[in-house]
């Protein structure tokens, strides 16, 4: 930890707390075709992707993609979700903000990266509040990135805009199996997942993560012992 230079976090389960509300969205704008889908069953699948592939994948998982058209549904999910943000009460976790301005404050550049599109992301951090130069250093949406967790590209993208040449000094910390997966396929040298939001202990274990923590504010222990 006492090399880290950078820390990446997904937002929504991860330092936005806005009660799954995408994911229930999105489920709704799926379940309108037809389907009985759970929230859990959307979780597992489309946690932590640009919005658009959740679907997509979703849909392969119940073997509807072929005939099941993703773009209306995707469509539908976009005015559904602008209005369940009209009036959605967003915060973060306990500590979370505290952590974010303790590495801060030790030298750790803070970066957020998200499936959302930027729009989206920035409403979110509006109504919380939260402010470049502040809370973080840098936004990366999946607006930025060619493509979508877990592939790399936003944390390279992130990387870039930060001036962090090693991936080795880089933690990416996330609430899902791709968060995981994405900071390992940067070559991330710490890879954190937070059992805050879409995945739970068992899952995020099965992806080999550095750490599992029950909050980001364990952070602040790990980064003192270092």
């Amino acid at each position: 930890m006492h090399k880290i230079e950078l820390a990446v976090f997904d937002m929504a389960g991860t330092v936005v707390n806005e009660d799954n509300v995408v994911y229930k969205t999105l489920q709704k704008a799926i379940n309108k075709k037809g389907y009985d889908l759970s929230l859990n069953f959307v979780l597992e699948h489309g946690a932590g992707k640009e919005k658009h592939q959740a679907i997509k994948d979703t849909l392969k998982a119940i073997d509807k993609f072929e005939e099941e058209p993703s773009q209306p549904i995707f469509e539908d999910f976009k005015v559904m979700l602008d209005q369940a943000y009209e009036n959605l009460q967003v915060g973060t976790f306990k500590g979370v903000e505290e952590t974010l301005l303790f590495l801060k404050k030790n030298g750790i550049k803070v970066a957020f990266n998200t499936g959302y599109n930027k729009k989206i992301a920035s409403l979110l951090l509006e109504k919380m509040n939260w402010k470049q130069g502040e809370q973080y250093d840098v936004l990366v949406t999946a607006d930025d990135a060619k493509n979508g967790r877990p592939a790399p590209d936003m944390i390279l993208e992130a990387m870039k805009q930060l001036d962090v040449i090693e991936a080795s000094k880089v933690l990416k910390a996330g609430d899902s199996i791709i968060d995981i997966e994405e900071g390992k396929n940067a070559k991330c040298g710490v890879t954190v997942g937070v059992t805050t939001g879409a995945h739970t202990k068992a899952q995020l274990d099965s992806a080999n993560p550095t750490y599992v923590l029950e909050s980001l504010s364990h952070l602040k222990e790990l980064v003192k012992k270092s």
